[in-house]
């Protein structure tokens, strides 16, 4: 065999090494693409996680605005977690450097918070649920209390009509009411133009029921022309809220018997016409009538 000279071994040699540098090349090219291809795995991957942090941040934001309550101690607890949401917030959008480890530390806060806002949910919905039974049982109470009242109150009205058919049964009245006209002698004249004063007579009626006892009597008499024959003082009398003057009075010892009575009225304007009689006891009206005098 011819033997191979120095230089065709040089050039083998080379060459040999030039494959090796190649093959080498070629591993670390891979090996650099691969590598290249994994971070950016690992970035997407981290992006989406930390786009998912993001979203579920804002949507436990939203569920902490929707919270609401009347207790002054959770809201303000519920506006302590808010601002903390609210940094949060901000620290994962301003944050660079992220890795598995950031990721990570971020969901451990936003599980905290999570559970935070999951406990103020359930004392939240305690207190509506207490909130709605106490205003059922209010509610109850009222239509009791209401029921109650219109029972009291009708009672209250029947024992009013019971009162009111009481006093009215005990009534005394005035009946068999007559006018007549005397003379200076008490003699009683078929002319009013001849009369010195007026007579008036009736006849208080017998009632059980009534208040034995002393009465006061008033006779109030209008003259043909519509005016009220006075008493000599003017002195008046109320009768339902209002004051009327009076022409004669009288009082009597009423013993739930019948009891005839004769009132006098001394006074002028005696005239012939029709006279109208009424009289008045124990504050109201208890009989009247209309007489002509010629």
């Amino acid at each position: 065999m011819e033997e191979q000279n120095p230089m065709e071994k040089r050039l083998k040699g080379y060459k040999t090494i030039v494959i090796v540098l190649g093959v080498v090349l070629a591993a670390l090219t891979v090996s650099y693409i691969l590598q290249i291809r994994t971070l950016k795995e690992s970035r997407s991957i981290l992006t989406e996680q930390r786009d998912t942090l993001v979203s579920r941040l804002s949507v436990m934001m939203t569920d902490f605005d929707g919270l609401q309550s009347e207790n002054d101690t959770i809201n303000a607890h519920l506006e302590v977690e808010r601002l903390k949401a609210d940094s949060l917030m901000d620290r994962l959008r301003q944050e660079r450097n992220w890795n598995a480890a950031k990721i990570r530390q971020y969901e451990g806060e936003l599980g905290s918070l999570r559970l935070i806002m999951q406990g103020y949910v359930r004392q939240i919905d305690s207190l509506n649920t207490l909130a709605q039974s106490l205003q059922r049982e209010n509610v109850e109470y009222r239509r009791q209390a209401s029921t109650l009242q219109l029972r009291a109150e009708t009672a209250e009205e029947r024992a009013e009509e019971l009162d009111i058919k009481v006093r009215q049964g005990a009534m005394i009245l005035a009946r068999d009411i007559q006018l007549l006209a005397l003379n200076n002698n008490d003699r009683e004249v078929t002319r009013a133009s001849r009369a010195a004063r007026l007579r008036a007579d009736l006849v208080l009626t017998a009632n059980e029921l009534a208040e034995p006892g002393s009465r006061d009597i008033y006779v109030r008499i209008i003259a043909p022309d519509g005016y009220v024959l006075a008493n000599a003082s003017n002195e008046t009398i109320e009768v339902d809220g209002e004051r009327i003057t009076y022409s004669a009075f009288r009082q009597v010892d009423y013993q739930n018997q019948d009891l005839a009575v004769n009132v006098f009225y001394n006074g002028g304007g005696i005239v012939a016409g029709k006279y109208a009689v009424s009289i008045y006891m124990d504050d109201r009206l208890i009989g009247n009538n209309e007489i002509l005098l010629k």
